[in-house]
């Protein structure tokens, strides 16, 4: 699920219209600006997530303003009483996926909708490597790949794998039948390998959350308010708030994520089933207010406060849902 799909389908349309309610929440300027960027695959879920913070804060009942400036420093919300008075800074942070993931999973959509235009209705996999990732083929020969397949599907001849410019296409046969699957559309329908085959860990995370702790630390200090960092990640990553409870708890699960037919683990982290990682948040941090994508447009969060925090949150933040 790519965002062009979520700007142009149907079925996304009330996912749109909460995004236009929450920058109509906005400044102008700053909804203007925040628009322009919100649809690039790169930035989508990550300005999800920024909005659902403000949302959730809101439903906290706090006022909360946009990027309020802070000398330098501009946190993304700043958390108020309804007097204006200031009670705690927000930054939000999204786990997401590397740009080198998005490009590859961009390339092989490309191939896929061009295989989509073959008149045969059919399901092809690749076949992937045990020992690396496969790489997608580059628009020449995502063109040349398509243009061959589409010669071989459309033949009298019948095969069940189709060796072609370095990759190998296999029909997807039916475990009961034997018989090659339909595709649910009047089209070839390519099964590509979804770059997302790996160990789930919080870890990556919490590094980012002691970054802004470590960025917007002397602000709090200086202002008296609390710091909370609003966490959420992007759905690719598999990542959700029992492996960050994981972590903090230093409980001992695994957690992989695979597409079908994956082979190869992306980005693996060091596994200790006898000495998990545990981690404490630092004490200039009042807590993680976790935002749970699982049923966007609406949202849910979650309050991690931490016990040793030099200044606490503001007493709203307990009723998180």
């Amino acid at each position: 699920m790519l965002s062009y799909d979520l700007a142009v389908e149907d079925k996304y349309e009330p996912w749109r219209a909460w995004l236009e309610d929450q920058l109509a929440l906005l400044p102008q300027r700053k909804a203007d600006a925040f628009a322009e960027n919100l649809w690039h695959d790169q930035n989508f879920w990550s300005h999800n997530i920024e909005l659902a913070a403000g949302a959730a804060l809101r439903d906290l009942g706090f006022t909360v303003e946009y990027e309020r400036r802070w000398g330098t420093l501009t946190p993304d919300w700043t958390v108020t009483h309804a007097s204006g008075e200031p009670v705690a800074l927000v930054e939000v942070l999204t786990h997401s996926p590397s740009k080198d993931m998005y490009s590859r999973m961009k390339a092989w959509h490309e191939l896929s909708q061009r295989v989509r235009k073959i008149p045969v209705r059919i399901v092809l996999t690749v076949a992937e490597r045990h020992d690396r990732p496969l790489e997608p083929p580059d628009a020449r020969t995502a063109k040349n790949i398509a243009k061959d397949l589409r010669s071989w599907l459309m033949s009298p001849i019948h095969r069940t794998s189709y060796d072609l410019h370095g990759y190998t296409f296999r029909v997807m046969l039916d475990p009961r039948t034997g018989r090659p699957m339909e595709a649910p559309y009047m089209g070839a329908a390519l099964e590509a390998p979804s770059q997302m085959a790996r160990v789930v860990s919080a870890q990556a995370l919490a590094e980012g959350i002691k970054e802004k702790v470590r960025k917007y630390r002397a602000l709090a200090q200086e202002a008296g308010l609390p710091l909370i960092v609003a966490a959420g990640s992007h759905k690719f990553t598999g990542l959700k708030v029992r492996q960050f409870d994981d972590l903090l708890a230093g409980a001992n699960t695994v957690s992989i994520q695979f597409g079908y037919g994956d082979t190869f683990i992306h980005d693996p982290v060091e596994i200790q089933p006898g000495k998990p990682p545990r981690w404490a948040m630092p004490p200039d941090l009042a807590g993680v207010l976790w935002v749970d994508h699982d049923n966007f447009p609406s949202f849910a969060t979650q309050w991690r406060p931490n016990p040793e925090a030099l200044l606490p949150a503001p007493a709203g933040f307990t009723a998180t849902r």
